[in-house]
């Protein structure tokens, strides 16, 4: 057998078996063209020297670097857009100078724009603002004060409380007309053939049957693994938080009432509640004055509960001042040991049930999921923060002075 390497050949007889077979391993180039050297070209023009170096800047600096530089892009599409529809219009131009609540001989509140009334949207007449609520009317006031056109003025969500103020003032309009049989002022738009005290109750029967009260997570199967389990567990929180809610309700506003949970069986469409619950219900939203059944609607759009925002109702609305007053009393009652009313009244006064319990209460499963996974930056801090300011709005509509 001959053996071959790098060009020379070495021969090896074997004496055991004939030569089969020589194997030959020859060189081979994977390119034929010759090598050429690189040429540069010459340098003829030198550049700018190089930038220094700049420091890392911080999370929470890029953060806020971004957000001033979304603002601005927003507002220059702004800008482009009024001057597309309207090159000269006024309305880019803030045609009032001073904001301030004037009160009617009624007692009444109405937001002037140096003379000029606020008006109704719908009715355009002056917005008037009841006598119990001089902090809606402050706040109003306040909303106008910071715009800085009048074609902010067209957009609802700049003028929030506004829009709230109008939708109830409406509402009062039309009980009135049919406490009086008298026809509401006409409206400038279409109206549909049901009332709007009519719409917004049914509005909120529909968050009875998906409250998020109500909808608690399932419980876990038996043979799960008890070592990945966090504790307490969602279900476990979610318990815990709406039964002090609901035995509030069923004891003060809603006797005799049953609520039964909606995903309790383990299917994901939510069992309706009984038709004797949704009676009761609807009968006592029907009996609720105009401003606090608009807050009311807020606060269920809010946090997509209607136990939640009747509880916010109880706490803080004008006419459940009785109820409220009874409670007091029957937590008195039952307590030991003697207490002077006025360390009662303040103790009652750190445990009312405000905007934060509702927040908390209402996002209690994404806190519980967020908190495992972490945050989406832009996401769940803004939600967070704009429950609360929904919240705020419903209490200053539902609340007053005559608490």
């Amino acid at each position: 057998m001959s053996y071959i390497l790098s060009g020379q050949c070495f021969k090896a007889q074997l004496t055991a078996r004939p030569l089969q077979r020589v194997t030959t391993f020859t060189r081979r180039h994977l390119h034929a063209s010759s090598a050429v050297a690189a040429n540069p070209a010459s340098i003829t023009r030198p550049g700018p020297p190089p930038t220094a170096p700049l420091p890392a800047a911080s999370q929470y600096g890029q953060g806020v670097d971004r957000r001033r530089r979304q603002a601005e892009l927003i507002k220059r599409g702004q800008e482009k857009r009024t001057e597309v529809a309207k090159p000269a219009s006024a309305l880019k131009k803030r045609f009032w100078k001073d904001v301030h609540v004037q009160t009617e001989q009624d007692g009444a509140y109405i937001v002037h724009l140096d003379t000029r009334p606020v008006r109704n949207a719908m009715t355009k007449s002056p917005l008037q603002i009841p006598s119990s609520k001089p902090q809606l009317a402050t706040a109003i006031a306040l909303e106008w004060e910071l715009l800085t056109s009048a074609q902010q003025a067209l957009r609802p969500h700049l003028i929030p409380l506004t829009s709230i103020a109008s939708r109830a003032y409406d509402l009062a309009l039309q009980d009135a007309a049919a406490a009086t049989s008298k026809p509401p002022p006409k409206p400038s738009a279409p109206q549909s053939s049901t009332t709007l005290r009519d719409d917004i109750i049914m509005t909120l029967l529909l968050y009875l049957d998906t409250d998020t009260l109500l909808c608690w997570a399932p419980p876990p199967p038996r043979d799960a693994d008890t070592t990945l389990q966090v504790v307490p567990s969602l279900r476990e929180l979610q318990i815990a938080t709406a039964e002090p809610i609901i035995s509030y309700l069923t004891s003060s506003i809603w006797p005799g009432v049953h609520l039964d949970p909606g995903l309790d069986s383990g299917s994901i469409i939510p069992a309706q509640q009984p038709p004797e619950t949704r009676d009761i219900v609807r009968g006592w939203l029907a009996g609720l004055d105009a401003w606090e059944l608009v807050g009311l609607e807020r606060a269920v759009l809010a946090g997509k509960s209607l136990c939640l925002g009747a509880r916010l109702l109880c706490e803080w609305g004008e006419s459940f001042a009785d109820v409220r007053k009874k409670v007091l009393l029957n937590g008195s009652s039952s307590s030991t040991g003697a207490k002077k009313e006025e360390e009662e009244e303040e103790e009652r006064e750190m445990k009312r049930f405000g905007i934060e319990e509702a927040a908390t209460a209402c996002s209690l499963e994404v806190t519980w999921q967020t908190g495992r996974w972490g945050e989406v930056e832009d996401t769940h801090d803004v939600e967070k923060e704009d429950v609360r300011r929904q919240f705020g709005s419903a209490i200053l509509v539902m609340g007053g002075t005559n608490m």
